[in-house]
């Protein structure tokens, strides 16, 4: 089972969207508004009552939405997103002498000829300028 954070966040989500709410100086109707629901489903929703224990995903979008957070703020999970590849020295070498943008590094690092990456910084430079001379084939 995994680890839980060590902190445990007792907010609800109706209790994140009261809270953002009011750190932007909104009234409910504002919300409610901007968000496309009625002020009775918010008022549920801040209050966790009737149908607004469950919210659905749509609603939760549009309520973020209208706040300018992410929907994860509102449930209070982070953010998840996928891992770095694994950069070996002789790619970041290359990429720190030529100045590569980072989606550039991103991309190289998921490079691998017969299940191994290049060993050299030149080796990295030699397929750099391959994919870029190749970009002007496409059109």
């Amino acid at each position: 089972m995994a680890e839980e954070d060590e902190t445990v966040d007792t907010e609800t989500i109706g209790q994140r969207i009261r809270r953002f709410r009011q750190e932007r100086n909104m009234t409910a109707s504002q919300l409610a508004g901007k968000a496309d629901i009625s002020k009775s489903y918010l008022s549920e929703l801040e209050t966790g009552t009737g149908s607004g224990q469950n919210p659905s995903a749509p609603r939760l979008y549009n309520i973020a939405k209208a706040l300018g957070v992410a929907m994860s703020d509102l449930l209070g999970k982070p953010i998840i997103t996928q891992p770095q590849r694994e950069r070996p020295e002789s790619l970041l070498e290359f990429a720190a002498t030529n100045n590569l943008p980072e989606a550039d590094v991103e991309m190289l690092a998921a490079i691998e000829f017969r299940g191994e990456q290049p060993k050299t910084p030149e080796r990295w430079a030699f397929i750099y300028q391959a994919i870029r001379n190749s970009v002007s084939m496409d059109g």
